[in-house]
C-alpha cells in the first residue's frame, strides 16, 4: 500500500487530506502540535479506516530541530514516502507597516521552512527509488497581493516559489512537484467569521484535487492547482 506524509493533519484542509488518502488506500503518517487531538484522530480513525495503519507525532514544525526529529522518525517507520503533503502553516493577517515584529520570521518559519527542510530531509530516499509526489499546500495568497496579507502572503509566495524551483530540480528523478493553491475554504479558522459555509469551499474539495493529481499516469504531472470559490475570493 502507499504511504503518505500530511504535516498539520489535525483539522482542516490536513485533516480533509488524511482521511481522503485513507479512504483510498494509503496508510498514514500525520504530525501536528496538539498531542490530544492526534489522539482522538487516531483513535476515530482506528474505527473508520481499521485496515490502515495510522501513526501520529506530536512536533512543532517551525522549529528546525524538532524537523530534524521528525525526519529521524520517519526514516526509522519507512524506507520510502509515496506521497508528502507539506500542510502545516499559519494565517496571522496583517500590514506590512503595522506588523509586530518578528510576525515575519515566525510566518516564514512555520510556512515555508517546515517544507524546506522536511522536504530536504526526505528527498534522498525518493532519489534513490526515482519515485514520489510532493504536494506543498499554497493559497491563492501565493498569487497575488490582497489587502492585510502581509507577512502571510510574503511567506506563501515564498513557498511557491519553492514549490517551482523543487519541480525543476526534480525532473530528472522523477518525482512530481505540485503546489495547491485553495482560495478561501471553510475550515476552524472561519468560525465566528460570520462567512457562511455554502459561500466557500470544503476542505474536501482541497483533498480530492490532490488525489485526482495522484491519479495521472507515471509520466504525467500537475504542476500548480488552483481553486477558488464559484463566486470568487471573498
Amino acid at each position: 500500500m502507499p504511504n503518505a506524509v500530511i504535516t498539520g493533519a489535525t483539522q482542516g484542509i490536513g485533516k480533509a487530506i488524511a482521511e481522503k488518502l485513507l479512504a483510498e488506500g494509503c496508510d498514514v503518517v500525520v504530525c501536528a502540535r496538539n498531542t490530544a487531538k492526534l489522539n482522538a484522530l487516531k483513535a476515530d480513525w482506528a474505527v473508520s479506516y481499521p485496515e490502515r495503519k495510522v501513526y501520529t507525532y506530536d512536533t512543532d514544525l517551525s522549529i528546525k530541530e524538532n524537523i530534524h526529529s521528525f525526519s529521524v522518525y520517519l526514516h526509522a517507520l519507512m524506507p520510502h514516502v509515496d506521497i508528502l503533503v507539506n500542510n502545516a502553516g499559519a494565517f496571522l493577517p496583517g500590514e506590512i507597516a503595522d506588523e509586530p515584529d518578528g510576525r515575519l520570521e515566525t510566518l516564514i518559519a512555520t510556512n515555508l521552512y517546515s517544507a524546506y527542510y522536511l522536504t530536504r530531509a526526505l528527498l534522498p530516499a525518493m532519489k534513490k527509488s526515482r519515485s514520489g509526489h510532493i504536494f506543498n499546500l499554497c493559497s491563492v495568497a501565493s498569487l497575488r497581493p490582497y489587502p492585510n496579507g502581509g507577512a502571510y502572503s510574503i511567506s506563501k509566495y515564498a513557498l511557491l516559489g519553492f514549490s517551482e524551483n523543487l519541480r525543476e530540480e526534480l525532473k530528472p528523478w522523477l518525482i512530481k512537484v505540485t503546489a495547491i493553491c485553495p482560495g478561501a475554504t471553510y475550515t476552524p479558522s472561519w468560525e465566528g467569521s460570520g462567512v457562511e459555509e455554502g459561500r466557500i469551499m470544503e476542505a474536501m474539495d482541497i483533498a480530492k484535487m490532490l488525489w485526482s493529481a495522484c491519479q495521472l499516469s507515471p509520466q504525467a504531472n500537475v504542476e500548480t492547482i488552483v481553486l477558488r470559490p464559484v463566486k470568487g475570493d471573498l
